[in-house]
């Protein structure tokens, strides 16, 4: 539909799957939030050092190792593991989190079911605060009161989708404006210089 609208480059940000990219004929930059994710870990939790990265699950690995070894700290992964079919999966958690800061990395979060049960393993692990980082915050049906009555210290999330009603209803929401890095990216595609540099660094 954008090719055929008329779109000749494609400009966004942590596509679910990187092969998405593919399905064009046009060229598509796929920008991360993973130079904007380190800025926002570094600025706003002091403790960070004493921090370990973790993936809500396990096709989310790459994503949080990269970040960790970005801040040169350790990863953990939880496991989803269905019983049978129809059984609610259990949780393993894979990594030792105990007086850890547990921050949970994601690439989007929709109704936060996921997150929430990850947090409540989290703490059960023996982590001490717990933060979640989400690119894309879609937060549909009953997310909000999932957070509102989750143990997270903040949850973070891009404003690729517009966050401000969500905020309003969860204090515990807070945003990282990347809009500066699509700008950037528009202004370097037009004058014809490299967007690769966007891809590990922040344009601010």
């Amino acid at each position: 539909m954008l090719s055929v609208a008329g779109a000749d480059h494609i400009i966004t940000m942590d596509l679910h799957a990187s092969q998405i990219q593919g399905f064009f004929d046009i060229p598509v930059d796929n920008l991360y939030a993973e130079p904007a994710v380190l800025k926002w870990i570094k600025e706003n939790i002091p403790e960070w050092k004493n921090s370990i990265i973790v993936s809500p699950d396990a096709g989310g690995a790459k994503r949080v190792t990269s970040i960790a070894d970005r801040l040169n700290v350790e990863f953990a992964l939880i496991h989803k593991e269905r019983k049978k079919a129809n059984e609610v999966a259990s949780m393993v958690l894979v990594g030792d989190v105990k007086d850890k800061i547990a921050i949970l990395v994601d690439d989007m979060a929709d109704t936060c079911g996921t997150i929430v049960h990850a947090a409540d393993r989290l703490v059960e692990a023996g982590a001490t605060k717990v933060y979640a980082i989400l690119t894309h915050g879609i937060f549909s049906g009953p997310a909000i009161s999932r957070i509102n009555n989750a143990c997270f210290e903040a949850v973070v999330v891009t404003n690729t989708i517009p966050q401000d009603g969500h905020m309003r209803d969860c204090p515990k929401i807070q945003c990282i404006d990347v809009s500066m890095m699509f700008a950037e990216a528009v202004r370097r595609t037009h004058n014809g210089e490299s967007v690769s540099y966007l891809f590990s660094n922040v344009p601010y």
